[in-house]
């Protein structure tokens, strides 16, 4: 399993295989389909997204309150398919990858490929254990939104699969 921060991910990303595991460290941003409707509809306003989406990492999990001394409370993935409507305008502007669970659309793929961006899967139904690798957590944008406002996460080798690397192979082909 390899080790990796998320300053590093960008040089990584050329080596990584559909199928690789990883163990990913640094800053992450939580958003759902709730918050990437709101980011759309601000870009097209003309607006500014609440943090820099060059080389950002976002995970698509709507976690619980905090609970047991930990971070965060259970923060397990959400289905990645209901972002595919956002997700290509967001890795135009230089998303680096996802995290959540399922298969993606063919339009999220082609448009990973022409970016170079990737998609990793996380274990779905173990949010609590997830929850463990999150150092902090801190609610940065649209807190109206509750479990799906806009969180910070800091990662302590959090495991991931690649799910679509950069070359569009992806885990669930047959």
């Amino acid at each position: 399993m390899l080790d990796i921060n998320v300053n590093e991910l960008r040089a990584a990303a050329s080596t990584l295989r559909a199928g690789d595991k990883i163990l990913l460290s640094g800053r992450v941003y939580t958003a759902r389909d709730a918050a990437h409707a709101r980011m759309v509809r601000s870009l097209e306003k003309g607006e500014s997204l609440p943090f820099e989406i060059k080389d950002a990492v976002i995970y698509y999990a709507g976690p619980t309150p905090q609970k047991n001394g930990l971070a965060i409370g259970s923060c397990g993935p959400t289905t990645s398919s209901r972002m595919d409507v956002y997700t290509p305008r967001l890795l135009d502007l230089g998303l680096l990858a996802m995290i959540g669970k399922g298969i993606r659309s063919r339009d999220v793929t082609e448009t990973q490929i022409r970016n170079k961006a990737l998609y990793f899967c996380a274990i779905g139904g173990a949010g609590a254990i997830a929850a463990s690798h999150i150092k902090s957590a801190e609610v940065i944008a649209y807190p109206d939104l509750g479990c799906e406002a806009i969180r910070l996460l800091e990662f302590d080798r959090f495991p991931l699969f690649v799910g679509t690397d950069i070359y569009g192979k992806s885990i669930y082909d047959r």
